[in-house]
Order: C-alpha cells, then sequence, then structure tokens
C-alpha cells in the first residue's frame, strides 16, 4: 500500500459505481453527489458492482492521483448500502484492500491515551 502522509480523511462511495468514469467523472461525484470537495486531503474510494475493482481518488499539491486495482480472485468486502459515503479509518482501508471486513473483532481497538501511568 503505497503510504500518503497528508491524508486526513478516506471516504467510500457506498453502493457500485460506474468505474469507466476518470478522473473528472468521480472528482465530479464527490462534488456534487457527496457535497464533498475533491480537493480536500482526503482518499475516495469507489468500488464497482461486482466487488472486484476499485478506484482511490487523491488531490496532491497541483493535480489529482487515481489509483486502480483490480483482483484477479476474490472480492472486496464493500460495506453495505445503496447511497452517500461511509467516513472510515485509514486502517480500514487497509483491511478492505486486504480483502478483510472493515470491522475486525480481533484487532486491538485504538486507545485515546492522555497521560503515561
Amino acid at each position: 500500500m503505497l503510504t500518503l502522509p497528508h491524508v486526513q480523511s478516506v471516504y467510500l462511495a457506498c453502493g457500485a459505481t460506474d468505474l469507466r468514469k476518470s478522473i473528472d467523472g468521480l472528482a465530479a461525484l464527490v462534488q456534487e453527489g457527496f457535497n464533498l470537495t475533491p480537493f480536500a486531503p482526503s482518499l475516495f474510494v469507489f468500488c464497482n458492482r461486482e466487488r472486484n475493482k476499485l478506484k482511490i481518488l487523491y488531490w496532491e499539491h497541483n493535480g489529482f492521483w487515481l489509483f486502480y486495482r483490480r483482483l484477479e480472485q476474490g472480492c472486496f468486502q464493500w460495506p453495505a448500502g445503496s447511497t452517500g459515503t461511509a467516513a472510515i479509518s485509514s486502517r480500514e482501508l487497509r483491511w478492505l484492500l486486504d480483502g478483510l471486513s472493515l470491522s475486525q473483532r480481533q484487532a486491538h481497538p485504538p486507545v485515546l491515551a492522555q497521560t503515561v501511568v
């Protein structure tokens, strides 16, 4: 997985997306369909109906990146839902890309520590 240091949020486009869309079509979907700015330091993740392909849109500095992933076998554990977006963590995105569910019961829960004991 690529390491993108300035990413603050990850948004999944719920439901299936027509992946024939390229940068302009996906950016318009983010802006018009989800009321988010495609120029934010965020990853916008889209999946096809068969759940074996996805695209990630990312704005960096002076242009868009478009990452594309196609599985040769199996499918992504895409969350249920028909419209809108779902905000997830970078950690959950790594799980999704590895073929795992977003809700890993065996994973350590995040801890927001305030002081050292």
